[in-house]
């Protein structure tokens, strides 16, 4: 087979197409990083100033126009992590889950323009298997094996995720242990939704992949993909999953409390899966 012209750029173009709320596009060698207009650099948010400060500022004016309310300023840097780290995860795991390459994301490499819902990335390498067409392409790093594939998703998703963990922290008044128990949380969700997109049996596929990928003492993420299926009220398995971390969401509705938070005992997991599911 020839070498594809990219090593990203069909999975990016199969996770826009399946999630239009995202558009994912690659930076071409060349080209800048979009900056401006919208735009914001990852490098940016994690200097934590006036960047991040317009950032979480979209969170504050979403919260107060939605909920009528204002939330505290921990809850909204909070926010504003999950909805940068949630699509930020996706422009590694989709590569890895669909085609087997696991692209390097510096976050001076990666920009995101949120009202549009757009991210764009360029990749200064990819790790990829043995006999990948693509291994003939600047960048390549080929490895032996899944396992260490599964590796560099680990080590890719760490070395971009480190610094922003560091930029939002101290808003949200969270350090360590916590920080890292919401980034796994964003690698595992974001890639779990995005495969229920792909339908047929692609989500079954993502939960063995995750339960693979993060089964537990992988430093610096926290426990494991945490996947279960307790039966449902009509004796039916529903596949949910322990959240390691709060979103915070229940500071401001406290009925609705996420399906898959801590918070939440499982009977009411069941309860919130099915109407999911229903609806």
């Amino acid at each position: 087979m020839p070498a594809p012209a990219s090593a990203v750029s069909a999975a990016y173009a199969r996770l826009s197409e399946v999630h239009p709320g995202l558009t994912a596009t690659e930076v071409g060698p060349e080209d800048a990083i979009p900056c401006g207009n919208d735009w914001v650099t990852a490098a940016a948010l994690v200097e934590g100033g006036a960047a991040l400060d317009g950032f979480l500022g979209w969170d504050e004016a979403q919260v107060l126009r939605d909920y009528g309310q204002r939330a505290r300023p921990d809850v909204l840097a909070s926010f504003g992590l999950h909805r940068y780290a949630w699509p930020a995860c996706l422009l590694i795991t989709v590569p890895w889950f669909l085609h087997r390459r696991v692209p390097r994301l510096p976050v001076t490499n990666v920009s995101y323009d949120r009202t549009a819902g757009r991210m764009a990335a360029r990749p200064v390498s990819f790790a990829c298997l043995p006999g990948d067409p693509a291994a003939a392409l600047p960048g390549a790093v080929v490895v032996p094996d899944e396992e260490a594939l599964r590796a560099e998703v680990r080590a890719a998703v760490a070395e971009h995720l480190e610094p922003v963990l560091a930029g939002f922290g101290p808003r949200m008044r969270r350090r360590g242990r916590a920080l890292w128990g919401m980034a796994t949380d964003e690698l595992v969700e974001g890639l779990w939704y995005v495969a229920r997109l792909l339908g047929g049996t692609e989500e079954r596929r993502a939960v063995r992949e995750l339960e693979l990928l993060l089964p537990g003492a992988t430093s610096p993420y926290v426990g494991s993909a945490a996947f279960r299926e307790p039966a449902g009220p009509d004796g039916g398995a529903e596949c949910t999953r322990d959240r390691v971390s709060c979103c915070m969401f229940y500071t401001l509705r406290p009925q609705d409390i996420c399906a898959s938070c801590p918070r939440t005992g499982t009977a009411d997991r069941v309860a919130k899966s099915t109407t999911r599911t229903a609806a």
